[in-house]
């Protein structure tokens, strides 16, 4: 698997490591993001020992806990007897004396094992590790329990680590080298599929277009892409009948409340404990319009799946099931290639936002960055900051035509129907284009400083 990018979070464990003073490090994001590659890239070079905790009992855990100790001091009695406890092998571990990485992936299972597990770890730092030479790295794939059994405050753990990271996605510049040298489009056609989880991107052929990626890899019974999605949830959620009935209601579109319990038959406070879960799990997110004040009272909130592979799975591979079990692909493809230009549009809009705070030297420091909407109309982009009394308007197409000036006068129009800020404030725009701009556009550009971005460049 080709190792990019992390450079940053590559960056953080080496200061760690040259720190000389016992680190207790944790790392946490959601499953296939890249969390072990990360460790194993940054452990390479160093005295480590890593173990993987499974589903299985506490003694199993503790036996082969025992046994990767054997192998690597070469103890045949570990390897053999192993622990009786593991207290015992907290203090083998400081008599070592030795300055090593110790890292335990999946630390979750670790803790179903034995709920007592985060008081037995707080022990170990307490008592023995916190004045030894040990690097410890604690993983886990479940947010949920690793941001409760281990970050948080009521955790025995809390207030142990000398220092945490959350692993999140790929960026779509990161993930572009998996395809490196392919045109933008091909490259975020595929990312609107994925995402920026590596591991799925190394599911995808790069010989092979987005079409019959999908066709092979996403809709083809036995692949591991047909069945991640569901795979994921059923380990996470304990009701997943539920969750999959929410998830296919926003992945159709019905992306308000009330919609969403419409479309569902469940009742709204039963929708909103799940929706909840499904936040916590960054799954779904709430979209609420930049300009409101009260954000976490706001009633305009709308909700959005924002995996990029769980949204595409539920759109268009989940309701087609029965077909694809069928072994009726190319049906199901041809429906998928009618509407996939839409569906890459709306990735194309999230790529805008997290791309432009890149460029926010041609405008202002934002302070807020997101979408605006009202009854009537919406724009793909609006980024503010009160103190300057300054906002940005942006509107994103992803269309087969360059784009003209009657799309930036009709964004002008909507800009003005946006109650925020005084009425003497600094109004900025720009324009982000598939396929580039008319001359009537760019010359326009220039006469009043509008800033154009074509694919994911700045272009004038």
């Amino acid at each position: 698997m080709p190792f990019f990018d992390r450079k940053k979070e590559l960056a953080f464990l080496e200061e760690k490591w040259c720190d000389p003073r016992p680190q207790f490090i944790v790392l946490w994001g959601k499953r296939r993001v890249g969390k072990t590659e990360l460790v194993k890239q940054f452990m390479s070079d160093k005295p480590h020992l890593y173990f993987l905790s499974e589903s299985t009992n506490e003694r199993e855990q503790l036996k082969r806990f025992s046994q990767s100790f054997g192998n690597l001091f070469q103890e045949p009695l570990l390897k053999t007897r192993g622990f009786s406890e593991w207290e015992e092998s907290f203090q083998y571990i400081k008599e070592k004396g030795l300055r090593f990485v110790l890292t335990i992936d999946e630390f979750p299972y670790l803790i179903e094992s034995n709920r007592s597990i985060p008081s037995l770890f707080q022990k170990a730092w307490d008592e023995y590790w916190s004045k030894s030479s040990l690097y410890l790295i604690l993983l886990g794939s479940s947010i949920t329990m690793m941001e409760n059994d281990v970050l948080g405050y009521n955790s025995p753990l809390y207030g142990r680590r000398t220092g945490q990271w959350k692993v999140e996605p790929m960026t779509f510049d990161a993930v572009s080298h998996f395809r490196s040298g392919n045109s933008f489009e091909d490259r975020l056609m595929h990312y609107s599929i994925v995402g920026g989880i590596p591991a799925y991107w190394n599911h995808l052929s790069k010989e092979k277009d987005v079409f019959l990626n999908i066709k092979d890899h996403l809709l083809k019974k036995g692949e591991v892409l047909y069945e991640e999605v569901e795979f994921l949830l059923r380990e996470e959620l304990r009701e997943p009948r539920y969750y999959f009935a929410l998830l296919q209601a926003i992945a159709q579109g019905k992306r308000k409340l009330s919609e969403i319990v419409n479309a569902t038959g469940l009742n709204t406070a039963t929708a909103n404990k799940y929706l909840s879960v499904l936040i916590d799990l960054h799954i779904v997110e709430r979209e609420i319009p930049i300009t409101e004040e009260k954000p976490l009272k706001s009633k305009k909130g709308l909700y959005r799946i924002s995996d990029e592979l769980c949204h595409f799975w539920f759109k268009h591979v989940f309701p087609k099931k029965g077909d694809l079990e069928m072994g009726k692909r190319d049906n199901v493809l041809k429906h998928i290639q009618e509407g996939f230009s839409q569906h890459v549009s709306l990735i194309y809009e999230k790529l805008a936002l997290a791309l432009l705070p890149q460029y926010s030297d041609h405008f202002f420091e934002f302070s807020r960055i997101g979408k605006w909407w009202d009854s009537k109309d919406e724009m793909d982009i609006v980024a503010l900051n009160p103190d300057l009394d300054a906002i940005l308007f942006g509107e994103v197409k992803w269309t087969l035509k360059p784009m003209g000036t009657d799309i930036f006068e009709a964004l002008k129009e909507k800009a003005r129907r946006v109650k925020w800020g005084t009425e003497n404030r600094k109004e900025y725009f720009c324009l982000w284009s598939k396929q580039g701009f008319t001359d009537a556009m760019i010359e326009k550009a220039k006469k009043e400083n509008i800033k154009l971005f074509k694919g994911e460049n700045l272009f004038l």
